[in-house]
């Protein structure tokens, strides 16, 4: 029996959360913490450190990607590993934030799934009975 020389297998490039607030600060600190639970394995993270974070944009959804771009950069290039996340000040086009947790040797942590960016896929950012709620996928 002879075999083609190779063959397409079929897989998804994405990973995607849904996200929940009770207001849309809390809801883009509740989105910080799906990224580190789909980032990293989940191990104890202690909030030793508190970093800043700011992210602006068009609109909700450019600032949702651009915030959870931001905790993916301080994650992959610098080690990070958040625990919690707050958000200071919120505006129409800004945020400022603050992400707790700690650092670590980027090569010692083991990754749940590789995350390698946010994307525009699908995204929404919306008002939801009494709170609001988010669809953001990544790239994986």
């Amino acid at each position: 029996m002879s075999h083609p020389p190779f063959e397409v297998l079929e897989h998804t490039a994405d990973v995607g959360l849904r996200v929940y607030g009770r207001s849309l600060p809390e809801l883009f600190a509740n989105a910080g913490l799906g990224l580190m639970a789909l980032a990293v394995e989940e191990q104890a993270i202690q909030p030793k450190e508190r970093l800043s974070l700011a992210a602006s944009g068009a609109d909700a959804e450019e600032m949702l990607v651009n915030w959870l771009s931001e905790i993916l950069y301080f994650v992959d290039a610098e080690g990070w590993l958040f625990c919690r996340f707050s958000i200071h000040r919120m505006e129409d086009n800004a945020l400022q934030g603050e992400g707790y947790g700690e650092r670590r040797d980027p090569a010692s942590r083991s990754r749940a799934v590789a995350v390698k960016a946010v994307t525009y896929h699908q995204i929404s950012v919306s008002r939801s009975g009494d709170g609001w709620e988010a669809v953001v996928y990544f790239d994986i």
